[in-house]
């Protein structure tokens, strides 16, 4: 199918379908423009034809499917972020064991978003609905309220565990951020992103090979140890608990949340606070809404820091700028900062 291009309203997010079926793009065409909140300035069936596009026209967002023939949409994937400016891109791919894995790596690599694309007859009903609320949340309009970043307060001791919470634009961002800390930190770091519980065993693998360092999936009652990285399953919140003088042992818990979000950053923040207090480093990255704000205010009345993610490089800037325009952030910086931030401190200690 070639290149369709349309006289769209200026109002409107425009979005481009890179997509080798023809029935796909047809039927993602249809679920997108549904209701007028957006439409659709091309549909592509392979990543040339894509780039192409790109080079004449700008987008908002672009739908990207993975297994394509030729150049594969993750192979594809850099390219299209580069030429695509500030187009977020939003991978619609399978939901099984290659396609988990595959849309963890495009998330790496700087995909906003993912969503898994279900088969034959399920291809609609309740698809759709995701669908548009994901490219709203992708297509929304930055915050027009700017924070000056502070200099970072030197905690009083130093600390001892890091804690990151993170959701849409989490991945690119923990992948910039585990990057620029060195393989010889051994302070324990626990994540919360939020993820389904299926891509948890590759989300652990993956942040094994960003972070140069084992990576768990927490289980109930797992003691947190140093030189390793725990992340919160899809399906339960990490809530840590004292372990005799110095120790801590992580539970699980599936309680609901006022945020409605299953893992929470909040219990996980609030927990590690009561028993770390003043030796917590708390970072919030980019994601959409405002989960982390309580367990943040949390973490600064226990005397621990709180570090978030600049608007300028998030994703989504929900997360961060609830915790930053509450007046909780010690300092606001890109991912890549943020972890050399961590070395250095360290290195104080």
């Amino acid at each position: 199918m070639p290149t369709t291009l349309r006289h769209m309203p200026d109002a409107a997010p425009r979005v481009l379908i890179v997509d080798d079926s023809a029935v796909a793009r047809a039927v993602l065409t249809r679920m997108t423009e549904e209701g007028g909140q957006f439409v659709v300035a091309g549909a592509v069936p392979d990543v040339p034809r894509a780039l192409a596009f790109l080079g004449s026209a700008q987008v908002d967002a672009i739908l990207l499917d993975l297994a394509m023939p030729g150049v594969d949409g993750l192979t594809g994937l850099p390219d299209l972020l580069a030429v695509g400016g500030a187009a977020r891109v939003l991978i619609v791919s399978s939901s099984g064991e290659q396609g988990g894995k595959a849309a963890l790596q495009a998330l790496a690599l700087g995909a906003a978003d993912t969503l898994a694309k279900p088969g034959g007859a399920r291809f609609a009903g309740t698809f759709g609905v995701a669908l548009r609320e994901r490219l709203a949340r992708l297509t929304e309009p930055t915050s027009a309220t700017r924070y000056a970043p502070r200099t970072p307060r030197v905690a009083e001791a130093p600390f001892e565990v890091v804690a990151i919470g993170a959701s849409t634009g989490g991945i690119h961002a923990l992948s910039g951020l585990l990057r620029a800390i060195p393989a010889g930190f051994d302070r324990p770091i626990v994540i919360t992103q939020h993820l389904p519980l299926a891509f948890s065993p590759y989300f652990a693998a993956q942040i094994a090979v960003l972070g140069s360092r084992p990576c768990d999936v927490a289980r109930d009652r797992m003691r947190l140890v140093p030189g390793r990285i725990v992340v919160a399953p899809g399906d339960a919140h990490i809530v840590a608990a004292p372990l005799g003088e110095d120790g801590c042992v992580l539970r699980l818990s599936g309680e609901a949340v006022a945020n409605g979000n299953m893992p929470s950053v909040d219990p996980m923040l609030s927990s590690l606070a009561e028993v770390y207090g003043p030796r917590l480093l708390a970072v919030v990255l980019s994601g959409m809404g405002r989960d982390g704000l309580a367990g943040a205010a949390a973490v600064r009345r226990a005397g621990g820091t709180v570090i978030v993610q600049d608007e300028a490089s998030s994703v989504v800037w929900g997360m961060p700028g609830a915790v930053a325009g509450a007046g909780l952030a010690d300092a606001m910086m890109p991912p890549d900062a943020i972890g050399r931030l961590i070395a250095r401190q360290v290195a104080r200690g």
